[in-house]
């Protein structure tokens, strides 16, 4: 059996090409690319992940091996699956930002642990947001619809020069303060609340000069912090619900050229 050039670049480019896009998505996105997972891991669903999309895709620009273009098309590749993976990871992120908000108005705010997802001190308070908001990314099957819009962007953005551009990088952007924002919205409630009790805490030092205000304030506001936290529980799970898909709506967004 003989292969000519042609033949050869084409076999590689159809597997290569789509395992740099994945590849690059599954090293960045939330559980596949924490740091608690080990790099062979990743490569592994990579690669498995990739040799079930290959047969599914349109068929691959022919571009010679090792030249230009095809250097271009593989940082191309790489850049869709960090775009996508970053803009999920933004979730997670405002999750973390809304717990250290109201860690910060519990007086938790100096009780840090290293944080698994990201490798970086986080209050443990925003460990519990996260875990929680992990969970219900997995109960709602956010991973498979996570290969599933992978799987439909060799659709919708093929594999070819085309890729992301400068005005997709700052719809990422914009988008990241939406999502930060969503992150506030999360603590408001709790740190409105606890803002009244600090402002009680102030009408009884200024009432009562002789109470030592920092021997049951500190206690009394972390009591309160904690009771506070588990009556807004229930509102994280449909807020980061609500965050997840609309993130998924912007990545289809972005990878069907803005349309």
């Amino acid at each position: 059996m003989v292969i000519t050039g042609s033949e050869l670049t084409s076999l590689i480019g159809a597997f290569l090409w789509p395992l740099f896009r994945i590849g690059a998505l599954v090293m960045s996105a939330p559980v596949f690319g924490a740091r608690y997972v080990p790099v062979r891991v990743r490569l592994v669903v990579a690669l498995a992940v990739t040799a079930l999309v290959v047969p599914l895709l349109p068929p691959q620009p022919a571009v010679e091996l090792l030249s230009p273009m095809m250097l271009f098309i593989i940082g191309q590749q790489i850049l869709i699956g960090i775009v996508m993976g970053v803009t999920l990871q933004l979730v997670f992120s405002a999750v973390v930002t809304g717990g250290q908000i109201v860690a910060m108005q519990m007086g938790l705010g100096f009780s840090l642990m290293v944080d698994p997802q990201n490798g970086a001190q986080a209050p443990v308070l925003s460990q519990f947001y996260m875990l929680m908001v992990l969970l219900v990314f997995l109960t709602l099957n956010g991973h498979l619809v996570m290969i599933e819009v992978i799987v439909d962007s060799f659709q919708t953005m093929p594999i070819g020069p085309q890729g992301v551009t400068a005005d997709t990088f700052w719809q990422v952007v914009s988008w990241g303060s939406l999502i930060f924002a969503g992150g506030l919205g999360m603590a408001i409630p709790a740190v409105a609340s606890l803002l009244v009790v600090n402002f009680a805490f102030g009408i009884m030092t200024r009432s009562a000069p002789q109470l030592n205000i920092f021997a049951i304030g500190f206690p009394l506001t972390m009591l309160i912090g904690f009771a506070l936290v588990l009556l807004t529980l229930p509102s994280v799970v449909p807020q980061s619900t609500g965050m997840f898909n609309d993130t998924y709506q912007l990545i289809r967004q972005l990878l069907s050229g803005g349309a």
